[in-house]
């Protein structure tokens, strides 16, 4: 799950930043309207957390032109402006969610898994494929109904391979995944946290596509 988060208070972002991360989110940041139009545009976000008292355009503008370039984004407005007149302003011009500050990270964070669970593979907090279940909310692994410990890498990258079930993934963006996570990666480590993940899996769950990366296949059992 992509975040983009487009907030102009640099203290508040750094620290949402990390707490996103440490969730499990990627998370991206940019101070301004221009700048979250161009990553929107290509395609480099799944979900966006929108400050309305931006520099360069207020947040509500932002909003209408997104959903006026009729991209399908969910939208969570986490602004000081907390007045009912305010809150439905902005539902009414596209936000999927509303939040006031000061706010409870905890609470959003709850608010993201709900607008996740309506995208992609990740329906729900949990994923399963065949006997591999993942609880991303509590980043707990069981197979065929042991649970399995992981570690925070190989919890992240299994999170990934899932999420983007039948599609390949490459070492690169593997590698990416983990920067962006705010993760230290040395120049073997995708292969040894692989390596490792598959003593924890069914046999033969991860594929390696010689020269290109690895695959989990895709299964349509996704439960609550």
């Amino acid at each position: 799950m992509r975040i983009l988060l487009v907030e102009d208070d640099v203290q508040l972002a750094r620290a949402l930043h990390q707490s996103l991360r440490s969730e499990g989110f990627t998370a991206n940041h940019v101070t301004n309207a221009k700048s979250a139009l161009l990553t929107i545009k290509t395609n480099e976000c799944d979900m966006l957390i929108l400050d309305l008292g931006l520099p360069d355009m207020d947040g509500l503008t932002l909003l209408k032109n997104i959903r006026q370039m009729k991209v399908n984004i969910p939208v969570l407005v986490l602004t000081a402006r907390d007045s009912i007149e305010d809150k439905i302003k902005g539902l009414d011009q596209g936000a999927d969610d509303y939040l006031s500050k000061p706010f409870d990270v905890n609470e959003l964070i709850a608010r993201l898994r709900v607008i996740e669970r309506r995208l992609g593979t990740a329906t729900t907090s949990t994923i399963t494929i065949g006997e591999v279940c993942l609880d991303c909310a509590s980043h707990q692994l069981s197979v065929a109904g042991q649970v399995v410990e992981l570690s925070r890498k190989e919890f992240m990258l299994l999170k990934v391979l899932l999420e983007q079930a039948g599609r390949i993934q490459s070492r690169e963006q593997l590698e990416s995944k983990l920067y962006e996570w705010g993760e230290e990666v040395a120049s073997n480590a995708i292969e040894v946290h692989i390596h490792h993940l598959r003593k924890k899996l069914p046999e033969a769950f991860i594929k390696t596509i010689r020269g290109v990366g690895y695959s989990v296949k895709t299964n349509p059992s996704i439960e609550a």
